[in-house]
C-alpha cells in the first residue's frame, strides 16, 4: 500500500507521466488538508471561548480531544488495514471532520462544544496517519512541505476572514477545505489488490501487536515520543519566555515564522539531501542531538539575536526527524500493515509523549521558569544513542529504500 502508490518517477515514458500526475493529486491533498488545520489551529480557542468556555472549560475540552485523538486514530487505521481501504476510511474521515465540525458554529456551551468537539477529534484524528502512509512510497519531503506551506497560507486566510467576518468563518472555511480534501482523495491510486483474509478460525495476533513485538518499532516510539514530545513546552511557553524577556510581537511573530520557514525547507531541500548522506538512523540521532541544543539554549537565554539563531533549528527538531520517522517507517512496517503502523507510531510516539509532557509543562514552567527548557534537553539526550540504534549503515548502503525512490535513488548491491 504505502510504497506502491508512487511508480518511481526514473521510470522513462509513462511511468514518469504517471509519476507526475499522483504526484500533484498528492500536493492537492496535503495543500487542502494542512490549509484546513492552518484556519483552525490558531483559532480554535477563541472560538469555544466564544461559545461560552471559562479558561478551565476551555482546557478540558481540548484535553479530552487529546486522548479521543489517541484512541481514535489507532483503531481507524487497524480497520482500514484490515479491510484493505485506506483511501475509503480517508475519505470517509475528511467528510466526517467538516461536517460535524460546522457544529462549532451551531454549538454553545460546555455540554454541547465537547461533544462536538470529541466528534471532530475522533474523525480527524486518523487523517494524517491515512495521508502519511499513501504518500509515503513517493517524494514524501516535498508532499509534505507544501502541506507546511499551505499551513502558513491558511493561517492568512483566517486572519483576514476573521477580521472582516468573525470568528464563524473560521468553521465555515475549514469546513469546506476538509470536504474539498475528501475529494481529493478520490482521485488518489487504489492500492493494489489484498490477499484473502485469514479464515476466523487460523488468524493471525493483530497487527498492532505484532508491530509493537518488534524492537526497532518500539525503539523509534521512544525516540520520536521523547524528541517530538519535548516541542511541548515550546508551544506552550516559547512566547511567554520571549515576552518576559522584553521581545516585542512582532519579534515574537517573526520567531515564529523562521521556524516555520526552516521547517519547508527541510522538507522541500534539505531533508532530503539529509537523507541521502546520513540515512534515517543518523537523521534521527543529528535531529536528536539539534533538539538538546535547541532547549539548553533556550534555557540560557532569551537574547534576541540568538533566537533567531536558534528558530532555523526547528527545521532539523522537528521536520528532519519527521522525513526520518517516515523512512523507517516505511523501512520496517510492511505494506499490509502500513495504516497502522504510522498510526500507531504518531499516536504512541509524539502524540502520546506530546500529551504527557504538556500535561507537566504548565507546573514545571510555574516552579522553575525558563529552567523547565533544562528538562526538555534532558529528555532528547537518552534518544540520540537510541537513534543510531534504530538502523545499520550498512544495511541502509546495502539494501533499496522504497521511500522517495525519485529523490533519492539508491541502487542495490
Amino acid at each position: 500500500m504505502a510504497h506502491q502508490d508512487f511508480p518511481s518517477a526514473s521510470r522513462p515514458g509513462a511511468g514518469g507521466s504517471a509519476t507526475r500526475g499522483v504526484l500533484a493529486r498528492h500536493l492537492l491533498l496535503f495543500a487542502l488538508v494542512f490549509a484546513a488545520y492552518g484556519v483552525e489551529a490558531p483559532f480554535l480557542p477563541a472560538l469555544l471561548a466564544e461559545g461560552g468556555l471559562s479558561a478551565s472549560a476551555l482546557g478540558l475540552v481540548l484535553a479530552a480531544g487529546t486522548a479521543m485523538r489517541l484512541l481514535s486514530a489507532p483503531l481507524a487505521a487497524a480497520a482500514a488495514d484490515r479491510f484493505g481501504a485506506p483511501r475509503l476510511l480517508l475519505c470517509g474521515a475528511l467528510l466526517a471532520s467538516a461536517l460535524l465540525g460546522c457544529g462549532y458554529a451551531l454549538a454553545g456551551g460546555l455540554a454541547a462544544l465537547l461533544l462536538v468537539h470529541l466528534l471532530v477529534s475522533a474523525a480527524l484524528a486518523p487523517v494524517n496517519p491515512l495521508a502519511d502512509a499513501l504518500a509515503a512510497g513517493g517524494r514524501y519531503g516535498l508532499v509534505r512541505g507544501a502541506g507546511s506551506a499551505a499551513f502558513v497560507g491558511g493561517t492568512l486566510l483566517a486572519g483576514v476572514a476573521v477580521a472582516d467576518g468573525g470568528l464563524v468563518w473560521v468553521v465555515w472555511l475549514n469546513a469546506g477545505l476538509l470536504a474539498l480534501g475528501a475529494l481529493a482523495v478520490l482521485a488518489l491510486p487504489m492500492p493494489p489488490p489484498r490477499p484473502a483474509r485469514v479464515p476466523a478460525g487460523r488468524r493471525e495476533p493483530g497487527a498492532a501487536r505484532r508491530l509493537l513485538a518488534r524492537p526497532g518499532f518500539r525503539r523509534l516510539l521512544l525516540v520520536s515520543g521523547l524528541v517530538q514530545g519535548s516541542h511541548a513546552l515550546y508551544g506552550a511557553f516559547a512566547t511567554l519566555r520571549w515576552q518576559e524577556a522584553g521581545l516585542a510581537p512582532e519579534a515574537i511573530g517573526l520567531l515564529w515564522a523562521i521556524a516555520v520557514g526552516a521547517e519547508v525547507a527541510v522538507f522541500l531541500l534539505l531533508g532530503p539531501w539529509l537523507l541521502r548522506r546520513l540515512g534515517p538512523a543518523r537523521l534521527a540521532a543529528l535531529s536528536a542531538g539539534a533538539a538538546g541544543l535547541r532547549w539548553a539554549a533556550m534555557a540560557m537565554t532569551a537574547e534576541p539575536m540568538l533566537q533567531f539563531a536558534l528558530q532555523p533549528l526547528h527545521g532539523l527538531t522537528f521536520a528532519a526527524l519527521h522525513l526520518a520517522t517516515i523512512r523507517l517507517l516505511a523501512e520496517e512496517v510492511p505494506e499490509s500493515e502500513a495504516a497502522t503502523g504510522f498510526a500507531l507510531q504518531a499516536t504512541l510516539g509524539p502524540g502520546l509523549g506530546g500529551a504527557l509532557l504538556t500535561l507537566v509543562a504548565g507546573p514545571l514552567y510555574a516552579m522553575a521558569g525558563a529552567g523547565a527548557f533544562w528538562v526538555m534537553a534532558a529528555l532528547c539526550l537518552p534518544a540520540v544513542p537510541l537513534a543510531l540504534r534504530l538502523g545499520s549503515p550498512a544495511r541502509e548502503r546495502a539494501a533499496p529504500v522504497p521511500l522517495l525512490p525519485a529523490v533519492e535513488p539508491r541502487p542495490a548491491t
